[in-house]
């Protein structure tokens, strides 16, 4: 049984695509796992769509276990998230150029010739490059193995409060509590146009009750061994992971290390976001992460800082009337590299600011700084929030204007 099970998990093996501008693991005791739901039909016909020419990620998380082992944080990025895609080698001898789009895209294209290794890849450059966090491990599951997870528990209960019909998600249900099994828990936690707002992130939220109340009912049932082995060969058919996590002592030994971790400290969050018609008016189809909020929550994580999930929710919404349209810049080349304002002007366009001009510093500089005008706190801090490491004062001299000086320590527009 144990070779069977050990036999079952996939192993990605990407180390040497990732290349070696990589973030650096400021708490090397803990763990980014990045975990993706993957949208393979393997096994299931044309049932939930079909004639996708790619690999495709329905669900991207990032699973944070501090190094203390006494809490962890799952944040939930949505697909529709507009990011910067860096270049990915595809697989087939050609790479991609760099470019904004939704997230999820990062898988498809790595997997453009079918080989999961690639996908991870991309998604793994992708998700460090706009969080600044280092991914440790990675882990990605099928609809397939969801499902026989929920069956080896019996089901699990859901209460919604109105019912629900999705023909998409070929799910029909009535209002109240009921325990869904099979096709029907995956319909509840793929639902997403029948329900409540219609966007990716309501269902975010129901899959994220769903995990809470999955986990809940894996501690009081898999006591069982028939009903544990069914859960593990569900999870283990269906599993891919990277090379390291590949075995069922290696992802033993991390569950053993969690197991304590008390259910008030396991916290679950989306990236603060806004929609992206707010800056740009035709797209009403993505969402942006929203500053310095977004910033706020990886740079804790990076430092190994339990997240509180309230007060981040309270800052997002009294910060959430400024957006990166609504900043105007003037760039300033403090390094001495000829063309760099302009090449930063290009990249804060590509997140949504306003610049108003560009051109060099007084002197050359080592720090890269944001100085404000009187009453544009709020703004310096949205701005902030896309440049790392960039020190922040007021005194600013152009009215409504923040004025941007790239120093030699630049560090990117994140996003």
């Amino acid at each position: 049984m144990y070779h069977r099970l050990d036999g079952n998990i996939d192993a990605a093996d990407f180390d040497d695509r990732l290349g070696d501008n990589r973030p650096v693991s400021l708490t090397p005791g803990a763990k980014n796992i990045l975990v993706v739901g993957s949208d393979s039909r393997d096994g299931m016909g044309d049932e939930y769509g079909g004639g996708f020419t790619t690999m495709q990620s329905d669900t991207l998380m990032i699973v944070h276990v501090a190094a203390d082992r006494k809490w962890a944080t799952v944040v939930s990025l949505p697909r529709d998230s507009w990011v910067e895609i860096p270049s990915c080698d595809k697989g087939n001898g050609n790479t991609s150029a760099p470019h904004h789009f939704k997230i999820n895209e990062a898988y498809a294209i790595g997997g453009m010739s079918g080989d999961v290794s690639g996908a991870a890849a991309c998604a793994i450059k992708t998700v460090e490059h706009n969080t600044g966090l280092r991914i440790d491990h990675y882990m990605s599951m099928d609809f397939n193995g969801f499902k026989g997870m929920v069956d080896a528990v019996d089901g699990v209960e859901v209460c919604p409060e109105t019912a629900i019909n999705d023909k998409k998600a070929h799910l029909q249900l009535e209002a109240g509590c009921q325990t869904l099994k099979g096709e029907n828990a995956l319909g509840y936690v793929r639902t997403r146009y029948s329900i409540g707002d219609g966007s990716d992130l309501g269902r975010i939220g129901r899959q994220q009750e769903f995990m809470e109340a999955l986990a809940a009912k894996a501690q009081t049932k898999l006591t069982d061994p028939a009903a544990l082995y069914g859960f593990l060969e569900a999870f283990t058919s269906s599993l891919t992971t990277d090379k390291d996590l590949a075995g069922i002592r290696p992802l033993y030994d991390l569950a053993s290390s969690v197991k304590g971790i008390p259910a008030n400290r396991l916290t679950f969050l989306t990236v603060p976001n806004y929609p992206r018609e707010r800056d740009v008016p035709t797209d009403k189809a993505n969402v942006v992460w929203q500053y310095p909020q977004a910033e706020t929550l990886f740079t804790s994580l990076a430092k190994d800082r339990e997240v509180n999930k309230k007060a981040l929710e309270a800052s997002a919404r009294r910060s959430g009337a400024i957006t990166p349209s609504q900043v105007r810049v003037q760039v300033l080349n403090g390094t001495g590299t000829p063309g760099k304002a302009a090449e930063v002007a290009e990249d804060l366009r590509g997140a949504g600011f306003q610049v108003v001009l560009t051109g060099n510093a007084p002197e050359d500089v080592s720090r890269t700084t944001i100085t404000y005008p009187d009453g544009l706190a709020t703004h310096a801090s949205v701005l902030s929030g896309r440049v790392p490491g960039a020190a922040t004062t007021s005194g600013g001299s152009a009215p409504g204007v923040l004025t941007l000086t790239i120093g030699d320590r630049f560090q990117g527009v994140r996003g």
